[in-house]
């Protein structure tokens, strides 16, 4: 083959490429591998082949053909490459290790981005349809067959969990989100208060003792506190909140299985009956300071703030996120204290030290992880040089620990963050692109149509052009392959001026109404007027003079007749010669040469 045989033109998005047929063949079982010219996107003119893809893409593509190496462009979107890969039937696992890791971001993001839609952090609103989905009963609002009770029980589900659902939902879960807040702020505030010295009673007792001469004595005896009265209603009223409000959302929810197993719903549930529970054990004064200890899940109530903040749901799917980061950070830190503790054991021990801290290992865990945490409570040191030098260590070791796994950790909170800030900025509605449509099967167009063979339209004009300009050598090879194909009437349809046009009329079908008289017999004038009607005119030579309208095209997109005509005397056809079809009356058949 020669050099100008084996070289190929692929045109993609607009932008021709050249290379050779054995690059292409460089890698097998692909979409280039396997062209031909029977594929439906090679043009037989241009001796080229079209692919409407992204041309960015295509030219990192072609050389991974050259060169073997597929690399990352950084101009377009992952996905993308993804699909402009799968297209052409490439292995996505062969980006270079120097793109891999800018090229796999975008799978990071997409987590991300599914994370964000299960936290439900989106503030758009949703229409009574995807409401009445989420109820399951979607079928039953469609037709119209909901009961009272299937249309009250989503409108108030709405109310206490979906503050967007509508406006009027959106104010009211507002009020009810500031109820909500206050209780908690004030339940734990109680929870918090009644511990202070200064807000709990004491608590007297009378009790007698005998003195020395036999006479006995009362006294008051202050034998414990208790918390002021006022506490315990604060916590009576805002329990009783508590209560309503998981009630009323455990029965309107729209699955009761999924409700019990939130964490959040959990930790309610549990503070609500520890505080029934110790009021029922208080009444039969059975207390327990155990029973007292777990009632500190109280506080966990804080947790409840997470339905009302987005950005608490975003710090606390960060640590979620970073579990693998936290784990290594525990590891590390669990494995320095160990070594440290047993270090610092020893190195006390070497030189006489009378005021040794540190009396075992267990102990010295205690200092490790004081000084590894920065912390540093003073109340165990090292007296002796050894130990010093090892408390130094261990200090070093423990700033580097936890520095080293915090940046990730704020790394993922900023990512996070700024998904859902870029999440509320975008349309919450996309455009509808519609499918790409099938092409048309190809045929023989009208004769002057745009696109036609030899027609005026842009594809003649693009494709001649490109012939004579950018193929100038090969420009009698396919003119050639036109005569060897169509003939002397393909050449000639291709190449001569598409705008003369002709007026044929057939000698067969209905004879006109009346025959006027031969042309010699009439003036000019009465020509004219016989030839406006649409009727031809008999020569004494057997031809036929015929009106031709030629139209043109006006402002508006419509065709306005000219007043010029123009007369053609066609003699009789002979018998062998096939006539078009027979035209009815003022009915004229334009064909271009």
């Amino acid at each position: 083959m020669t050099d100008a045989d084996n070289r190929v033109i692929l045109n993609v998005g607009g932008i021709r490429h050249e290379t050779y047929k054995a690059t292409l063949k460089k890698i097998p079982a692909t979409r280039l591998s396997r062209l031909t010219e029977a594929l439906a996107n090679y043009d037989p003119v241009l001796n080229e082949y079209f692919f409407d893809r992204h041309p960015g893409v295509f030219a990192q593509i072609l050389n991974y053909y050259r060169s073997g190496k597929l690399h990352y462009p950084t101009d377009v979107c992952g996905p993308l490459f993804e699909e402009e890969l799968e297209f052409w039937s490439l292995d996505a696992n062969q980006v270079e290790p120097c793109c891999w890791m800018t090229y796999t971001q975008h799978r990071d993001t997409q987590d991300v981005l599914a994370i964000l839609d299960r936290l439900d952090l989106d503030t758009d609103k949703p229409t009574e349809e995807d409401i009445m989905k989420r109820f399951g009963l979607e079928e039953e609002y469609k037709q119209g067959e909901l009961n009272c009770w299937q249309r009250i029980k989503p409108k108030i589900w709405a109310l206490f969990d979906e503050p967007y659902s509508s406006t009027a939902a959106k104010a009211s879960h507002q009020i009810i989100a500031v109820i909500s807040v206050f209780f908690i702020v004030i339940s734990i505030l109680s929870f918090c208060l009644k511990t202070h010295p200064e807000m709990r009673v004491p608590v007297l007792r009378n009790t007698t003792s005998k003195t020395a001469d036999g006479n006995t004595t009362w006294r008051l005896e202050k034998t414990e506190t208790e918390p002021h009265d006022a506490f315990f209603y604060i916590e009576c009223a805002s329990n009783a909140w508590f209560t309503f409000e998981i009630i009323i959302r455990f029965i309107v929810a729209p699955n009761k299985f999924d409700f019990l197993k939130a964490p959040v719903n959990i930790i309610d549930i549990v503070a609500t009956l520890s505080f029934y529970l110790d009021f029922l054990l208080t009444k039969l004064q059975q207390e327990s300071d155990m029973l007292e200890f777990f009632s500190i899940i109280r506080i966990m109530r804080l947790c409840k703030l997470t339905r009302h903040s987005a950005g608490l749901k975003i710090l606390i799917h960060t640590f979620k996120a970073s579990a693998k980061e936290l784990i290594l950070l525990i590891f590390f830190l669990v494995l320095g204290i160990v070594i440290f503790a047993a270090l610092i054991y020893y190195a006390e021990r070497i030189q006489y030290n009378p005021e040794n801290d540190f009396q075992s290992i267990p102990v010295g865990l205690w200092w490790a992880i004081v000084t590894m945490t920065t912390v540093g409570y003073g109340d165990m040191v090292p007296k002796t040089y050894v130990g010093m030098f090892v408390g130094a260590l261990c200090a070093l070791a423990g700033v580097l620990t936890i520095a080293l796994p915090v940046p990730v950790i704020v790394s993922n909170f900023a990512l996070f963050y700024s998904h859902t800030q870029a999440r509320s900025k975008l349309p919450k509605k996309r455009r509808r692109v519609l499918p790409v449509e099938a092409p048309r099967p190809k045929g023989p167009k009208a004769p002057g149509a745009p696109g036609g063979a030899g027609g005026p339209g842009p594809g003649g004009t693009r494709r001649m052009n490109a012939i004579k300009h950018n193929h100038p050598g090969a420009l009698e090879a396919k003119m050639g392959r036109i005569d060897a194909q169509g003939g002397p009437t393909a050449l000639s349809s291709l190449l001569v001026t598409p705008n003369a046009q002709l007026a044929m009329n057939s000698t067969a079908g209905p004879a006109p109404p009346s025959a006027p008289a031969p042309a010699a017999q009439l003036q000019c004038g009465e020509q004219d007027k016989i030839l406006e009607k649409g009727l031809p005119i008999p020569t004494s030579d057997g031809a036929v003079i015929e009106p031709v309208v030629t139209s043109l095209p006006s402002g508006n997109g419509s065709t306005t007749p000219t007043s010029n005509q123009e007369q053609r005397a066609l003699g009789s056809s002979s018998p062998t010669t096939t006539s078009p079809s027979a035209p009815t009356t003022n009915n004229l058949v334009a064909v271009n040469t």
